[in-house]
């Protein structure tokens, strides 16, 4: 099965972008070779970038907030795994703290770093920051790999506050989905909403019917259709029955 989420605003369709990078990030720091430690540190700059012009950690702490109001109330309540509770609240707890440890601008430890953001710069140049462009940099990266991840996860640390909120808001909206069996007729698929906001869209396609969903939604309806790809890859339009899983997800 491939699942493909489709985001209905802007914060869910943030949160799903950082959620990408930080998975990028920590793949790519957990790497040997120096090219890969590379891919580590622009990523890590695409994260700060992200973060560092949005109110990005006050709206997580309100939405943990307004999680753990609305979770521990049913402590005690029968029909509800108490340790599970007990988990994500403590999660949400410890989370919270953590956030509101995190001072001034986010990611500004980073530009302040002169030779980090003298890499930063020259990232955004194509092939600039080869051994010529920047020789300190490429010295850097003739270490061993257990030094260069040692300063890579030292940059990154102040930021996984955001990446553990990042984690828990988006595994509660996800799990708040109930998956239902559709069929989208001669490829396109309608669903009334009756007028409720969801915040994300869940879609579960067998891999062997080789389709693709488009999705768009507002409070009233959602539309979806299946397109394929082609010799050129571009996406064509269907004519045949398409069976996929959906799940509306809200927080």
């Amino acid at each position: 099965m491939i699942l493909y989420e489709y985001p209905l605003n802007e914060r869910i369709r943030t949160l799903l972008r950082l959620e990408d990078l930080f998975d990028r990030f920590t793949f790519f720091m957990t790497q040997e070779d120096p090219r890969e430690h590379h891919v580590a540190l622009t990523t890590l700059f695409e994260i700060t970038e992200m973060t560092g012009r949005s109110d990005l950690k006050s709206d997580l702490i309100k939405e943990l907030e307004r999680q753990r109001q609305i979770l521990t109330p049913f402590r005690g309540s029968p029909g509800i795994k108490q340790d599970a509770l007990e988990i994500i609240l403590n999660q949400i707890r410890q989370t919270l703290i953590s956030l509101a440890r995190m001072q001034g601008k986010t990611g500004q430890y980073l530009a302040d770093n002169e030779w980090l953001a003298s890499i930063r710069s020259r990232a955004i140049i194509p092939g600039a920051t080869c051994r010529f462009d920047l020789p300190a940099y490429y010295a850097w990266q003739r270490r061993t790999a257990e030094a260069r991840r040692a300063d890579i996860i030292k940059w990154a640390m102040p930021l996984m506050p955001l990446h553990e909120a990042i984690i828990i808001v988006l595994r509660i909206a996800r799990e708040s989905g109930q998956t239902t069996k559709d069929i989208a007729l001669r490829g396109n698929y309608q669903k009334m909403l009756s007028g409720r906001i969801y915040q994300l869209i869940r879609v579960l396609i067998a891999a062997d019917l080789s389709v693709i969903p488009e999705a768009s939604a507002n409070k009233y309806m959602l539309w979806m259709r299946f397109t394929q790809q082609e010799g050129d890859l571009r996406p064509r339009t269907i004519d045949i029955d398409v069976p996929f899983q959906l799940a509306l997800c809200t927080l």
